[in-house]
């Protein structure tokens, strides 16, 4: 039974965390995996609902920010210009962005209340060529439909849904999450879910201490390459802009496990606020909306930064060992933690 950062005795950061320390500690978000494991495929899809009512009929404010752009994410020019996030947001492998973001926008238009004629699905990715085969496309219109209808609070982490085929520094990756409450007001949360496919073994730290050296010695090495999709959600009411300042500094906590961005790093973020929503058919002309007094940033902040560094912890050590599609083993840090 693997055990997550937390229950290592890890500390990451400061702040108090969430019931379950995942991003469905946010009231109403729920995350859901469909995940392809056979001879030919290592791959899948993960669903992150932002909220359980018909979410485009009630959209979220949200924004996106891109730090390296070596992706192929699909949805974010709208997300960025408009503010909001009108569907399911969906996590997957390269190739299959496409038939994903299909996938959504059939879902969409299967539980619309009204005739739709433009549906913006927002779909993010990694790549995972090689673990998984990636030719033949293995996610299909039923993986997403299976994610949605199967997402609930306490879901798996590790190699699973879209983390099936993902290394990260040179170790296995996959989906990890984390949650820190905000003592602001009422008191609010705010929790991240990543998608971790980048990062040099050698470069690997954790808890301010180089591991990955020691590790080198056991382990084959890699070059810093690969991708990282990073999801922040809360019930805090913020604005677009203000969810980009948030989602900006989701980049310490990658820093903090060793990463530098590299050349061939994907690395893109996604936020957005359960608070405030844009509803399809508001009909009156000006609509109040609250937002946090900005001089309360630096605690939200700090809560970006600290979930962001032990939900990319939790992705490896939640993450089983496997092979890559020329034979390579691929280790889990689960196999180091005499080092950590």
């Amino acid at each position: 039974m693997y055990k997550r950062a937390e229950e290592l005795g890890l500390k990451i950061g400061r702040m108090e965390k969430g019931k379950l320390n995942k991003i469905t500690d946010v009231p109403g978000v729920k995350v859901g995996h469909a995940t392809i494991k056979n001879e030919i495929n290592k791959t899948g899809v993960t669903i992150i609902l932002p909220h359980e009512e018909n979410i485009f009929q009630s959209k979220v404010v949200a924004s996106s920010y891109v730090l390296n752009g070596f992706g192929k994410t699909a949805g974010l020019i709208q997300v960025s210009e408009l503010g909001n996030i009108e569907t399911p947001i969906a996590l997957t492998s390269t190739l299959n962005v496409g038939l994903v973001m299909d996938a959504l926008v059939e879902y969409t238009l299967n539980n619309a209340k009204e005739e739709i004629t433009s549906v913006n699905a927002v779909v993010a990715e990694c790549n995972d060529g090689r673990i998984n085969s990636p030719f033949n496309r293995a996610v299909k219109k039923e993986h997403v439909f299976s994610a949605i209808e199967n997402a609930c609070e306490d879901f798996s982490e590790g190699d699973v849904g879209a983390g099936t085929g993902m290394i990260c520094y040179g170790l296995k990756g996959g989906i990890g999450s984390a949650s820190r409450m905000l003592p602001i007001g009422k008191g609010y949360t705010l929790g991240v879910l990543v998608q971790t496919n980048f990062g040099s073994l050698g470069d690997l730290t954790i808890c301010g201490k180089n591991v990955g050296e020691s590790i080198k010695n056991e382990s084959k090495n890699n070059e810093e390459k690969g991708s990282v999709i990073v999801v922040v959600a809360t019930d805090l009411p913020l604005t677009s802009r203000q969810l980009t300042r948030v989602i900006k500094r989701v980049s310490v906590g990658l820093a903090r496990t060793g990463s530098f961005i590299g050349h061939g790093s994907g690395e893109v973020f996604l936020g957005f606020s359960t608070s405030n929503r844009i509803e399809m058919n508001e009909k009156d002309d000006i609509v109040s909306m609250s937002l946090l007094n900005e001089s309360k940033m630096n605690t939200v902040f700090r809560a970006a930064a600290e979930a962001t560094e032990e939900a990319v912890l939790n992705s490896m050590l939640m993450a089983s060992p496997t092979t890559e599609r020329n034979g390579n083993p691929v280790r889990s840090l689960n196999e180091f933690i005499h080092l950590l």
